[in-house]
């Protein structure tokens, strides 16, 4: 590499001026994560991307599911407007003439390449297969099936038929290569080498399928910890009794997961860890490659989650609630013209905000319809805040019908709103004295003045999140999921 160019072979490729974008979206990745201060995470390249670019330290996603999630950041639309909040939905189905992330990029021009899981898969189920892709957003896609996928028989988990939403997990045997993240990272590094060759501008999104269920790792990457080292909370019945019908249904949502055996929650745990190091490795690759092409000269690269992920915190597992441990997630961004700063942003962002800020990074206009706002003026050194909260909401079946929870996080304090049954009840935490959400003050007469003010604040959330987005065409309600053939499982053993 030179100052001016990249020598590959004979040949000598001048950079673009253009900035092209390098988008690492991981699976189920909570901020276990040794840059967001995890004392036991070994996760070294995230940690170095971050001290290489601004990690966003209080950043949220619209809705704590796969599908929902991810087509509200790839549109920068909330999930009341996108009509998606199930999953099996393709984006299409909801919202017709809308200009996804990739395809605006592929509109300016720009090679739009998928790797992997950007929009909503059934993981592990789906894998290989172009899950519920939407095909206008990209110019190519590859769908990586690995060693992982073909040995699902040797899984391990809390169920005899195992599908997507359980427990499960596996110390693999064979090369990271072999493994569909692996594979993946590999079909990422091919396109850096191709793009670095051809001086053409690209938009690359690389998804991971990991560290979602199964927890699938080379064995090598458990024996980087101890299992002795972890520990998970344990949670009481007394404890249901503070909050909210809703809220503690969305943590006792499957049964299976409920009070496990101390030692198999610090192995499934474990797992969990093993799996995220991985994942991290994998990253690892591609950013080495981005470096040894020079592309990273001119590459913006932006990692997140699709959302976060409880280890048991309120006797819980998985996603789906409106607790920091399910709507907490990493961002990152780095590369040229990103100002270093070893102090994270702590204001609150969300999701929707990563398109309109690439368009503000690449110069391009931003659809009218895009509802989120350019966090570009953090990365330029800005620390004037741009928002005071972030909204999430979440669907929760109930015995008598569904439940509408609506949840603000601000710098200080998280409100949660739930309507069940034309009733609103309420969740408020402290984060100065209760960073952990278990003790829910919202009846607390000493935090009246603090709820009654969030409660106006998160009406008028919920009521700009509801209103149509000008420019976005077509909105179709209550779609039906795609439907699917019935599986025939193999009998369980």
């Amino acid at each position: 590499m030179t100052l001016t160019g990249i020598i590959i072979g004979a040949k000598s490729i001048e950079p673009s001026a253009k900035y092209n974008l390098l988008f690492i979206v991981a699976d189920d990745l909570n901020c276990a994560i040794g840059a967001y201060g995890d004392p036991l995470a070994k996760t070294p390249n995230l940690d170095r991307l971050a001290k290489e670019g601004l990690l966003f330290s209080n950043a949220h996603v619209q809705y704590p599911l796969c599908g929902p999630s991810r087509v509200s950041f790839m549109t920068g639309l909330y999930p009341d407007q996108t009509k998606s909040k199930r999953l099996r939905l393709y984006v299409r189905q909801t919202i017709p003439d809308v200009v996804t992330l990739g395809q605006k990029f592929r509109t300016e021009n720009y090679h739009s390449v998928r790797v992997g899981k950007i929009y909503h898969y059934h993981n592990p189920r789906d894998i290989g297969t172009a899950g519920h892709d939407d095909s206008f957003s990209w110019d190519r896609t590859v769908n990586p099936y690995g060693r992982d996928k073909k040995e699902e028989y040797k899984l391990q988990g809390l169920k005899k038929v195992l599908d997507g939403g359980t427990l499960s997990w596996l110390e693999a045997n064979g090369p990271d290569e072999a493994q569909t993240d692996g594979i993946g990272a590999t079909e990422t590094i091919a396109f850096l080498d191709e793009f670095a060759q051809s001086g053409e501008n690209f938009f690359l999104a690389f998804g991971l399928y990991r560290p979602h269920v199964p927890f699938v790792a080379p064995k090598a990457y458990f024996d980087m910890y101890d299992v002795n080292d972890f520990s998970v909370p344990e949670s009481s019945k007394a404890y249901l009794q503070t909050l909210p019908k809703p809220a503690a249904k969305s943590i006792r949502a499957k049964q299976e997961q409920v009070d496990l055996d101390p030692a198999l929650a610090k192995k499934i745990k474990h797992a969990y860890y093993a799996t995220t190091s991985f994942m991290d490795a994998q990253i690892g690759r591609v950013l080495n490659k981005l470096k040894e092409t020079g592309l990273d000269k001119n590459t913006i690269v932006v990692f997140t989650s699709d959302h976060g992920y409880h280890l048991g915190e309120h006797g819980h597992w998985q996603k789906q609630t409106l607790f920091d441990d399910a709507t907490r997630v990493p961002l990152i961004f780095a590369g040229p013209g990103i100002k270093k700063d070893k102090v994270a942003v702590n204001f609150p962002v969300e999701l929707v905000d990563v398109y309109p800020t690439l368009m503000d990074i690449v110069k391009f206009q931003t659809p009218a319809f895009v509802r989120g706002k350019s966090l570009k003026p953090y990365l330029e050194g800005s620390r004037l805040p741009i928002r005071t909260n972030a909204l999430t909401e979440l669907r929760v079946s109930m015995p008598k019908g569904v439940a509408n929870g609506y949840s603000i996080k601000t710098m200080h304090y998280r409100l949660t709103q739930w309507n069940y049954k034309d009733s609103l009840y309420y969740e408020l935490y402290d984060h100065r004295n209760n960073s952990d959400e278990l003790s829910n003050v919202a009846d607390n007469i000493l935090f009246k003045h603090v709820r009654d003010s969030l409660k106006q604040v998160i009406r008028g959330r919920i009521s700009e999140a509801k209103k149509y987005p000008t420019g976005l065409g077509r909105q179709i309600d209550n779609v039906l999921p795609w439907k699917e053939p019935k599986r025939i499982l193999p009998k369980p053993k």
